[in-house]
């Protein structure tokens, strides 16, 4: 059986076709939201509908005629079932009555990441803290509210539940699913100077889950100072429009009339193409890179985790394929910079030059923070009390240079700890089956202190010209 998954719409635009009502059977394309996931399936004539899962039924189908003269007999599940009827019949307590007994109880939620802890006082409070031990076993605690509530109890209004029942319930992507969340904002938080010192705000997002200990799932800053924390709750789960589906996927089953092919013509080739664009990640053969274009490849962003430390944000990019005599050039004398990144903000490093925060907006432009600039002077005093580069030995006995480090200092002043900011670069190599691949990710161990890793098969080729200091050169 082969299978590709997308959302109704874009179904009918791959399939291009015209729908028409098959005798006694063919029915009128129900409505479809593309909020629901579907996955289409090409099982051909040998095929047996489930019985378990979704409902289906053999007259419940359509014929699809692509621009190729190709006709599919498409069997539709059944997505208006027992779940939908529930949800009409029900008059059970609202989803604000059923998280009340968390409001009462005064229960905290928290999470713990490499710098920061979260702490979500349900109904109270939002604090991000760090605490640290000084001299003397005198504790530092660093805290910003995130949140708070502006009314005694967020639930205390019986308007509000008949508001919420009367409006479409919002729904989160959470791992590939459009989850129900129920929403509680908790505003007046600690001013925040990168935005003329208005207060942080939060939306705290309940998600049903029958095994969750309300237990807070992810907190995400959304724009500056403004947050978004998911909780996960068994509360919510009694309520239908908020329950919890373990299978979001519904099976659309398209088999092939006489005379059509197993799978659309177009579909096949577009197939081939995307198969022919995974071509960097996989090892080529020597005649394919000759036939080869050149040209660039678009970001692929994956978060990640490195040993125990958290990774603010990571993104692995494929660089122009400029000869790699070009590409070292360019990079060691600070015209080429790589790039890197996920969400909110984006990171620009140019060698011997500086590290840059930034994020670009549509509306408001671009948004930039220097993390660093580069000063030899500074790097070669640094690198006298710090390892500035580290050994690797090879199996075959020979000594190489693993990773260098250099240091940036004079960023822009940090409001927590006003001083200027400053970041370690560490430039690492790593081994890849597309030779220009480069990793970007950015730590942050201490406030406003950050590391900054960039690894990259290009890296491999001028880390041995390394000197005591860490700095590099062109190689012979």
């Amino acid at each position: 059986m082969r299978r590709c998954r997308l959302g109704p719409a874009a179904l009918l635009a791959l399939l291009g076709g015209v729908l028409a009502g098959a005798g006694g059977g063919g029915r009128a394309l129900p409505q479809l939201s593309d909020d629901v996931p579907f996955r289409v399936n090409w099982p051909g004539t040998d095929f047996s509908l489930p019985t378990t899962g979704v409902l289906y039924k053999e007259d419940n189908y359509i014929i699809m005629t692509t621009v190729d003269k190709e006709k599919y007999k498409c069997i539709l599940p059944l997505i208006a079932n027992g779940d939908e009827e529930e949800e009409k019949d029900y008059k059970g307590p609202s989803p604000g009555e059923l998280l009340e007994p968390l409001f009462k109880q005064s229960s905290c939620s928290y999470r713990i990441e490499s710098y920061w802890t979260y702490e979500v006082c349900h109904g109270k409070y939002i604090r991000q803290y760090h605490e640290e031990k000084e001299t003397g076993q005198k504790i530092n605690i660093q805290e910003y509210y995130l949140g708070n509530m502006l009314i005694k109890s967020p639930l205390s209004d019986p308007d509000q539940d008949e508001k919420e029942n009367l409006k479409e319930i919002p729904t989160k992507n959470i791992e590939g699913q459009m989850t129900p969340y129920y929403p509680v904002g908790m505003g007046n938080g600690t001013p925040c100077t990168l935005r003329q010192n208005l207060p942080r705000s939060s939306t705290v997002m309940y998600i049903c889950h029958p095994e969750a200990k309300h237990e807070i799932l992810s907190v995400a800053e959304v724009t500056t100072c403004e947050y978004e924390v998911v909780i996960l709750t068994p509360l919510l789960c009694s309520h239908p429009k908020y329950r919890f589906r373990a299978s979001p996927v519904n099976d659309i089953f398209c088999q092939s009339l006489p005379g059509s092919p197993l799978k659309p013509h177009n579909l096949e080739q577009l197939e081939q193409q995307q198969e022919m664009l995974k071509m960097p990640f996989r090892r080529v053969k020597e005649e394919e890179i000759h036939s080869t274009k050149e040209e660039k490849f678009s970001s692929i962003h994956k978060p990640v985790a490195v040993g125990s430390q958290q990774l603010l944000t990571v993104g692995t990019t494929h660089i122009s394929k400029l000869t790699d005599d070009q590409l070292i050039k360019e990079f060691l004398s600070g015209s080429y910079c790589f790039h890197g990144g996920v969400g909110w903000w984006k990171y620009e490093f140019c060698y011997g030059k500086y590290v840059h925060q930034y994020h670009e907006d549509k509306e408001s432009g671009k948004t930039s923070v220097v993390v660093g600039t580069w000063s030899k002077e500074e790097h070669i005093e640094w690198a006298k009390k710090n390892v500035a580069r580290a050994y690797h030995l090879r199996e075959d006995g020979m000594q190489t240079v693993r990773v260098v480090s250099h240091f940036y200092g004079n960023g822009d002043v940090c409001d927590l700890t006003d001083k200027p900011r400053q970041v370690t670069v560490k430039l690492k190599c790593k081994e890849s089956d597309s030779p220009h691949a480069v990793t970007v990710y950015m730590l942050e161990p201490h406030s406003c202190q950050y590391i900054l890793g960039v690894e990259s098969p290009v890296i491999c080729k001028i880390l041995d010209t390394a000197d005591e200091n860490g700095l590099l050169s062109v190689p012979n």
